[in-house]
């Protein structure tokens, strides 16, 4: 492993920036400008994915390098970073580390310092994340529901999300994000690094401010299909030991979503209804995971998050089954968009 101490002062020399989006609109102008107050302009690249809005002259009037993909070739968050971050390597071999983020949202102050001190002090750690926060909690449900999603513990990690400051050599050394992957590219790119003994550390810190804009329930139900079908896929490439990427995940998302609910419909004439009180484990289900979560937050959002967390069961089964569906018959999976 190559592991070059770099000084934190010298963060625009050493940290480019890898953008992507698509339609961001305003989402975008706030990332970019974020980015801009902490780095050189020369060392970001914003990589769009056929946007129709003015994305594209708008990041350029700023001076930003602008990527623009073949949609030819199916789309992916994945195949978008790598195409990123190569041409920034490319033209600057002097990086060192890598800011991804994705085009919904910004930096927050001070981060990429913070970040990079952090990849400094720890020469073995590949990956750096902190605290990404949910713009407006308060405008939906949903987005209330992603704000509690994302506040993971603090510590050694086994994975980042699309926002992290990665080390350009570890990067190297697994030929970056596996750029097939429609979903879940991020833990199945870290799960590579920790293969080379690399190591994934969340830090207490913000890191970026993120604006989901789910308002409506099938914006929701559509963003946890993608999250079946992101188990699904990373189970079926790395579900052998000591890792067993997301079988467990896989599991309860059959159990759940699929295989009591139909067993339950099934067998509804046979008992004379009475197998509708097999639908009770959803309801110690719902407990368990509220009586889990009150630590951290109020009983009303406790128990709301307990709700979504059970019913995404089925959406994620549907991700399951469409991701098998697409093995089986060959078929090339497109990606699931929820804006």
């Amino acid at each position: 492993m190559s592991k070059d101490l770099v000084e934190p002062t010298a963060a625009e020399q050493t940290i480019g920036l890898v953008a992507i989006g698509r339609n961001e609109g305003d989402r975008l102008k706030a990332c970019l400008n974020s980015a801009i107050a902490q780095l050189s302009t020369n060392h970001i690249v914003y990589v769009d994915s056929g946007s129709t809005d003015d994305s594209v002259a708008w990041a350029t009037n700023l001076g930003i390098t602008v990527l623009t993909l073949d949609l030819s070739i199916p789309f992916t968050a994945a195949r978008a970073r790598n195409s990123g971050y190569k041409s920034l390597y490319t033209d600057y071999p002097q990086l060192q580390f890598i800011q991804f983020i994705d085009g919904d949202c910004q930096l927050a102050t001070d981060w990429c310092a913070t970040a990079l001190a952090t990849l400094v002090a720890h020469q073995d750690v590949a990956v750096v994340c902190g605290r990404r926060r949910e713009k407006y909690p308060e405008q939906s449900v949903f987005n209330q529901l992603c704000d509690m999603e994302w506040n993971t513990p603090i510590g050694e990690a086994l994975a980042c999300g699309g926002d992290a400051l990665i080390r350009v050599s570890a990067l190297q050394q697994v030929d970056g994000y596996r750029g097939s992957l429609i979903a879940g590219e991020e833990p199945e790119l870290c799960l590579r690094l920790r293969r080379h003994h690399w190591r994934i550390l969340r830090i207490d810190a913000d890191m970026t401010w993120h604006d989901a804009q789910i308002t409506h329930f099938s914006q929701w139900w559509q963003r946890t299909v993608r999250a079946g079908h992101a188990y699904a896929e990373g189970a079926w490439l790395h579900s052998a030991p000591p890792e067993r990427h997301w079988v467990r995940e896989s599991l309860r998302s059959w159990i759940w979503g699929f295989i009591l609910p139909i067993t339950i419909l099934a067998t509804l004439p046979e008992s004379n209804g009475w197998s509708l009180s097999g639908g009770l484990v959803y309801v110690f289900l719902v407990a368990k995971i509220c009586w889990n979560q009150h630590s951290n937050h109020s009983w009303p959002a406790s128990i709301q998050y307990a709700l979504f967390c059970v019913l995404g069961k089925i959406p994620e089964a549907q991700g399951q089954l469409q991701f098998h569906w697409h093995r089986i018959t060959g078929r090339t999976p497109k990606i699931v968009e929820y804006k």
